[in-house]
């Protein structure tokens, strides 16, 4: 099986860069994206083959989840179940029949970490219905995390060591969320790759010097460990200052 998410930063733009012949190229059996930045009825995506899913944010062209998927679901949820956090489309949550699979993209702590106090309640918040879950079936999320966890993940972890999605506190919810029975795909295998980056500013030509940051993944729990085939980062595909990545799983 074939999973893929792309934080694409606005569908509508993306699309205008190709978003569809990449869709269709790699075939997968669920395709996530994260900050799709629209309303209900303002982009009609024709995906032949898939059923979609969609969570918008109450504020107009701010953040955003949907699925794609080939395998109709069992059932689909939208948020985590708690107001506070469920006002800005940011997650989906499909079961199968031996499996949960999740989309989120989680809040960014902001300029002078103006939402880091948000984002560690979220953070809270988000490991507490992973773990609930847990509790039926193993749990597969993918998406736009905000977080580099290790110095190996972004270009340059001097500089940035207080900056949002670079903090000891955010950096510290991911080890949390790790010590509770989640693996990082792409870090499982390849421990010690260095320079594979998933996101890159749009400002200072980062892209063209490979100044980027790891922050979209896919987890798994634990049990799901044999199963797992590969994880790849797409960075050769344009289109968002994010790229897409993928699992691939038996």
């Amino acid at each position: 099986m074939k999973f893929v998410s792309w934080n694409v930063n606005g569908i509508r733009a993306c699309v205008q860069k190709g978003f569809l012949d990449f869709f269709q190229e790699v075939d997968a059996d669920i395709f996530c994206i994260q900050e799709s930045k629209m309303q209900e009825g303002q982009l009609d995506l024709d995906t032949p083959g898939y059923y979609q899913y969609w969570n918008y944010a109450k504020k107009k062209g701010y953040s955003g989840t949907a699925i794609f998927t080939k395998k109709e679901p069992l059932s689909v949820a939208y948020g985590l179940g708690i107001e506070e956090h469920d006002q800005e489309g940011r997650v989906i949550t499909l079961e199968f029949d031996d499996y949960y699979f999740i989309t989120v993209y989680t809040p960014n702590s902001q300029n002078e970490l103006a939402r880091l106090p948000y984002r560690m309640q979220w953070e809270t918040d988000f490991l507490a219905y992973l773990k609930k879950l847990e509790e039926k079936k193993p749990v597969i999320f993918c998406g736009d995390l905000n977080v580099a966890h290790k110095e190996i993940d972004l270009k340059n972890p001097k500089t940035n060591r207080k900056n949002a999605g670079f903090t000891d506190e955010e950096r510290g919810k991911f080890t949390e969320l790790l010590e509770a029975g989640f693996i990082d795909t792409f870090r499982y295998f390849y421990p010690d790759q260095e320079g594979i980056y998933s996101w890159w500013s749009y400002r200072f030509s980062a892209r063209a010097k490979n100044a980027g940051w790891r922050i979209d993944y896919f987890c798994v729990s634990k049990c799901l460990e044999e199963r797992l085939k590969d994880a790849k980062i797409m960075t050769d595909v344009m289109g968002s200052d994010h790229c897409p990545v993928v699992l691939e799983m038996k």
